[in-house]
């Protein structure tokens, strides 16, 4: 089979608690990747079952397993597993067998075309719940709507990045649902394909309601970071000298309506609003104020990453 490309591939893959998926997984990258030139990387976040010993015991020199040190959650395993990486084209995709890793060698042809530094997924038909759907459709919705692209499914997990552009993403929080986002504010070039969706193999989904409100916040900090994170007195100074704009109008008004009219203004609602806009706006200007000193501490300080790693062994368990 003729292959894409001759240069590594490092397919990322975050687990937790897939002792029942794994064997099966690696066996199906293998069996989509004939002829190509690759590294699996699994990351163990923290998995309470036999994940890690499953990992080892398949002692196959393309896997390499790093073993984090406690439970992060999927955006730092997703992220020590991308700063792992050595491949010039790093994929991503989850450790659940609902994506087809036969999806790979087609999106890799976009990817090595030059014309695009990502591909994501789009799953057609999707074998999930409306615990799953739900929220992946209000971050979908969301992300249209406040930004200006127009990504259909963020929620795949799916997706091949150059190695420059994912080597740049900074991945906290829930911040892997915005992978894609966060890519696209780098200034990569963005491809949506559509891609297989099966129905978990084995296991529970580790995803529920709850993390709509943990998506909808990690979407507002997006936001921020967009927008205003270079310059943080853009937003808070603003809204702060209009806060005070506005205290001072309703106060010069109250002075007027006092010695002009000689009406009593001390018990007058209106008198708490203005005072309240005014000390208001001081706070908000000083918090941008205190921001772009913590902005330019953050530029200046070292790089320090925000997990810690246990172990890691390539194959049959030799260190890496």
């Amino acid at each position: 089979m003729s292959t894409v490309t001759d240069s590594l591939l490092s397919i990322v893959v975050p687990l937790y608690n897939e002792e029942d998926n794994v064997v099966l997984l690696t066996q199906k990258i293998h069996e989509s990747l004939p002829g190509y030139h690759y590294q699996i990387v699994y990351v163990d976040d923290f998995s309470t079952d036999k994940t890690r010993q499953k990992v080892k015991e398949m002692d196959d020199d393309k896997v390499h397993l790093i073993e984090l040190k406690k439970n992060y959650g999927q955006s730092l395993a997703l992220a020590a597993g991308l700063d792992y990486a050595e491949g010039e084209y790093i994929i991503t995709m989850d450790g659940d067998l609902q994506n087809d890793p036969s999806d790979i060698p087609h999106m890799l042809e976009y990817a090595v075309s030059g014309e695009y530094d990502v591909v994501t997924g789009i799953r057609q038909k999707r074998k999930d719940s409306l615990v799953k759907k739900i929220p992946s459709k209000i971050a979908n919705f969301l992300v249209r709507r406040v930004t200006k692209l127009d990504i259909k499914d963020n929620g795949c997990a799916l997706k091949v990045f150059t190695k420059d552009i994912a080597k740049g993403l900074n991945l906290y929080g829930e911040m892997h649902r915005f992978i894609t986002l966060l890519a696209f504010l780098e200034g990569a070039q963005i491809k949506q394909v559509p891609v297989k969706h099966h129905a978990r193999h084995a296991g529970v989904s580790k995803y529920g309601l709850e993390r709509v409100f943990k998506v909808v916040a990690d979407m507002m900090l997006l936001l921020f970071i967009r927008k205003y994170f270079q310059r943080p007195i853009h937003l808070f100074g603003i809204l702060g000298v209009l806060l005070v704009i506005l205290g001072v109008f309703i106060n010069i008004y109250l002075l007027i309506v006092k010695l002009g009219f000689g009406e009593d203004i001390g018990s007058r609602p209106l008198l708490i609003f203005g005072m309240m806009f005014i000390l208001g706006g001081i706070q908000l200007f000083t918090i941008g104020i205190v921001m772009e000193l913590l902005i330019r501490t953050y530029y200046e300080s070292q790089q320090k990453r925000p997990y810690r790693i246990k172990k890691i062994t390539i194959g049959d368990g030799k260190a890496a």
